[in-house]
C-alpha cells in the first residue's frame, strides 16, 4: 500500500541541475525554493518545521511545492466534504486509476488497447465458445467480446466492488458512532460526521488502491469467480495476458485461447443460470452482516484521532478491524460462500479442461498454473481480506472439479448442467467430501416440481370440475345426503 495517502508528505522534485543543485538544496535547508513556498522546513529539518516548532503545517506540507499543496488541500477538503454512502466511490475510483497509471512492480505500463488485439480477443472468444459447444449443454452467454485495457477495467468494474463492500463499510461506520458514549453522541454530532467522512474516505482509498493493483493482475472479468463486468459482454486484458504468460514457454495464441475459453465459460454459466449472480452476491452480504467491528481498536483509534493525521485510519484499515462472529449461522455463511464460489470455479475448470485437452497440447499446464494462481492469490485479495474479512478464492477448488468431471461420466454432459436448474440441487460442502456417495444419489427434478406447484398456484380458486366416480365426487355426493340436499 502506499505510504503517501491522499498526495501528503510527496519527496520534492530532483533538482534540474543533478547534483550540484541538490547540495545546494541542502545547504540551504529547503528553505524559500520553489519546492517550500511557505518557509516551513521539512519534518526534522531546522527552521519553522523543526523540532519543537509550533507548526502543525510543516509536517503535513512542509515538503510540497505549491501544486502538490493544491492538490493535498483538494483531497482534504473531498474528504471532508463527502455525504454518500460508507465508501467514498468517487476516491475510490481516483485512486484505482491513479494506482493502474504508475504501472505493475516489473515496471509495466498500462497501455490502450489497439486494433490487432482487440481482433485477436474477439476471434479467441469466438473459437473458445465454438470449442465449449461440445462440453457444456449451456449455450454462449457472450453477446460481445471487448478488449480492455486496465483502466478500463476498474471503470467496468467498481459498480460490482461497490455491492461487494459497502454491507461491511456501512458496520464500519455506525461502529464510529457507537463507540462514544451515548450521552456524548448528541454533542458530538458534527465529530461523527467528520469521523464517517473520514472513515468513506480511507476506505475509498484502501479499495482503490487494491482494484488498481489487482488491475494489473487479472487476465479477464470473472477471475475471481464473481461477475465483476456488464452481463453478456465477455473481457479479456491483452496486456496482462501477455505478462501472465511470459514465463511459461506457451505460444501466447495459446494462452490467450484458454483463457478465453475461462471467460466463455464463466460467461455461459452466469448468463445461463438467472439465479446464481444474486445467490453468489447474496452469500457475500450474508457473511459480511454477521462480521463484528473489533470496538477496542476502533474505540483506540476514535480516542486518539488527531485531525492532522489522517493516515491513523487508514492504518487501523490496513491491520483490519473484521472478526467474523463464531456463531454456527455466521460459520453456515461462510460454509456456503466458499462452496459457491468452489462450485462455480470448480465447474469452470472441469468444462474448460474438457473442450481444451483434445485440442491444445499446452491445456494441462495452463490448467495446474491457473489452479495455483487461484489458490494462493495476489496481494490485492490479502488487502480485500483485510479490509472486508473475506478472500474470494475457493478453497475447494480442486474437490470440486474432481465432482464435475465424476458427474459428466456418470450422468453425461446434460445431467450434470442439469444440477444448475435450482440451488437446491448443487453439491453442499458435505457433498465435496463424499463426491461418489452424490454422483449416485438420486436427484429430485426441481423443473417438475416448480410446475406441479405453479399449476396448483393457478387452479386455486377454481371450483373442481368432478365426475361421478372420482373419489372427490363421492365425498362431495356424501356431503350433500349428509345435508338433506340433493
Amino acid at each position: 500500500m502506499s505510504d503517501t495517502p491522499f498526495g501528503f508528505g510527496l519527496p520534492p522534485e530532483e533538482p534540474e541541475n543533478g547534483d550540484e543543485g541538490k547540495k545546494k538544496d541542502q545547504q540551504s535547508g529547503g528553505g524559500q525554493g520553489p519546492a517550500n513556498p511557505f518557509g516551513f522546513g521539512r519534518p526534522g529539518a531546522g527552521g519553522l518545521g523543526g523540532p519543537g516548532a509550533d507548526n502543525p503545517l510543516a509536517a503535513m506540507f512542509g515538503s510540497l511545492n505549491p501544486a502538490d499543496l493544491g492538490a493535498a488541500f483538494q483531497q482534504l477538503g473531498q474528504m471532508l466534504s463527502y455525504e454518500g454512502g460508507p465508501v467514498n466511490w468517487d476516491m475510490a475510483k481516483q485512486i484505482a486509476r491513479q494506482t493502474v497509471s504508475q504501472g505493475t512492480p516489473d515496471g509495466v505500463k498500462d497501455a490502450s488497447v489497439g486494433p490487432a488485439e482487440r481482433s485477436a480477443v474477439q476471434e479467441a472468444v469466438r473459437l473458445a465458445d465454438l470449442w465449449l459447444d461440445d462440453a457444456t449443454s449451456l449455450p454462449s452467454g457472450a453477446g460481445s467480446a471487448v478488449a480492455w485495457s486496465r483502466a478500463e477495467w476498474v471503470e467496468a468494474t467498481l459498480p460490482a466492488w461497490k455491492e461487494l463492500v459497502d454491507p461491511v463499510a456501512e458496520r464500519v461506520g455506525a461502529a464510529m458512532g457507537d463507540v462514544l458514549p451515548e450521552e456524548m453522541q448528541a454533542m458530538a454530532g458534527p465529530l461523527i460526521g467528520m469521523m464517517r467522512s473520514m472513515g468513506g474516505a480511507m476506505f475509498g482509498t484502501q479499495i482503490g488502491q487494491a482494484v488498481g493493483v489487482l488491475a494489473g493482475e487479472v487476465v479477464g472479468s470473472t477471475d475471481i469467480g464473481l461477475p465483476l463486468g456488464p452481463a453478456g459482454r465477455a473481457a479479456l486484458l491483452p496486456l496482462n495476458i501477455e505478462a501472465f504468460g511470459k514465463d511459461l514457454g506457451v505460444p501466447k495464441d495459446e494462452v490467450r485461447l484458454y483463457l478465453a475459453l475461462r471467460e466463455a465459460a464463466h460467461q455461459r454459466l452466469f448468463a445461463h443460470v438467472p439465479w446464481l449472480r444474486s445467490h453468489l452476491f447474496g452469500a457475500v452480504d450474508g457473511y459480511a452482516r454477521g462480521i463484528k467491528v473489533d470496538t477496542a481498536k476502533l474505540e483506540d483509534v476514535v480516542g486518539q484521532f488527531d485531525p492532522q493525521n489522517p493516515e491513523q485510519l487508514q492504518d487501523a484499515l490496513q491491520q483490519g478491524m473484521f472478526q467474523p462472529e463464531d456463531t454456527p449461522e455466521q460459520k453456515a455463511a461462510l460454509a456456503r460462500l466458499e462452496t459457491a464460489l468452489a462450485l462455480v470455479e470448480g465447474w469452470v475448470d472441469a468444462v474448460v479442461h474438457a473442450a481444451a485437452k483434445p485440442r491444445l497440447s499446452s491445456a494441462d499446464a495452463l490448467r495446474e498454473t491457473l489452479r495455483r494462481r487461484r489458490a494462493t492469490g495476489g496481494p490485492a485479495e490479502q488487502t480485500f481480506a483485510t479490509l472486508i474479512g473475506l478472500e474470494l478464492r475457493p478453497r475447494r477448488l480442486r474437490d470440486a472439479s474432481r465432482l464435475w468431471a465424476s458427474l459428466t461420466d456418470a450422468r453425461g454432459v446434460d445431467g450434470r448442467d442439469a444440477l444448475w436448474a435450482h440451488p437446491d440441487m448443487l453439491p453442499t460442502a458435505t457433498d465435496l467430501d463424499d463426491p461418489d456417495g452424490f454422483v449416485h444419489r438420486e436427484q429430485l427434478d426441481f423443473s417438475e416440481l416448480d410446475k406441479m406447484l405453479g399449476e396448483a398456484a393457478g387452479g386455486l380458486g377454481e371450483k373442481p370440475n368432478l365426475k361421478k366416480g372420482d373419489a372427490g365426487a363421492d365425498a362431495k355426493d356424501d356431503d350433500a345426503k349428509g345435508d338433506g340436499t340433493e
